[in-house]
């Protein structure tokens, strides 16, 4: 990798402004001064410092988020902030994306990385990775509700969803539930709820696969361990 890459995916600025560090002798590799922007360095054999502090290299970046309301599951967008707009500079540097998304009214858990492989190895359809929500509803939720869930039921464009697991959690004007799904359609929890005859008025992903939300507060995140990584990269339903 060209040194100027590596110490601009570093957070180090621009690459006109590590040439700056560059000239000022700012940046060793193995203790020896470098000058040459183009140098390739290899960052996990050669030692690679910036004013004598070691630059600790990874490749990817994996976060996990309690998204707020109001947000976006993208990456960039001109009218609306977006779940990238709430990392550290040192996290959004790495360039991460959402792993699916979350509806703007949705909060909860949102998977975001800049690997590629580990995002579609969640998302492709035939993995079947299960995701549960919280939400309230309008309405009273009904044993035959936990039927047609488990039975699947068809969306307004006629598409018939995999089976859901739905858990009554409390029952009144406004329910509260637990829904355990299989897909990602367009706003399918609010859909799925229609279906019947009834509003989704608060919608909260808690778990993706092996992961939980934990003690993450609202609009909060952080970086998984080595051990969830590799957990998520071998997981199988």
């Amino acid at each position: 990798m060209r040194l100027d890459k590596l110490l601009a995916n570093m957070g180090f600025g621009s690459r006109k402004e590590v040439k700056k560090l560059l000239k000022e002798g700012a940046i060793k590799v193995n203790g020896v001064p470098v000058k040459d922007a183009k140098q390739h360095v290899e960052p996990s054999q050669e030692e690679v410092t910036v004013y004598d502090d070691k630059i600790e290299y990874k490749e990817f970046i994996y976060l996990l988020m309690n998204k707020p309301q109001g947000v976006i599951s993208a990456t960039e967008d001109t009218m609306h902030e977006t779940v990238v707009d709430l990392l550290e500079l040192d996290d959004a540097v790495f360039n991460p994306f959402p792993v699916g998304r979350l509806d703007k009214d949705t909060e909860g858990l949102l998977l975001l990385t800049n690997d590629g492989q580990l995002s579609h190895h969640l998302l492709a359809p035939k993995k079947h990775v299960p995701k549960k929500y919280y939400a309230t509803i309008q309405g009273i939720v009904t044993e035959e509700d936990i039927v047609a869930f488990r039975n699947g039921v068809t969306l307004d464009d006629g598409y018939h969803t995999k089976p859901g697991e739905l858990t009554i959690l409390q029952s009144g004007e406004q329910s509260e539930i637990e829904l355990i799904i299989t897909e990602g359609k367009f706003h399918q929890v609010k859909r799925m709820f229609e279906s019947v005859d009834k509003k989704v008025i608060f919608l909260k992903r808690l778990e993706m696969g092996p992961l939980g939300l934990g003690d993450l507060e609202v609009g909060e995140y952080r970086e998984l361990t080595d051990e969830e990584v590799e957990m998520l990269k071998n997981y199988k339903v």
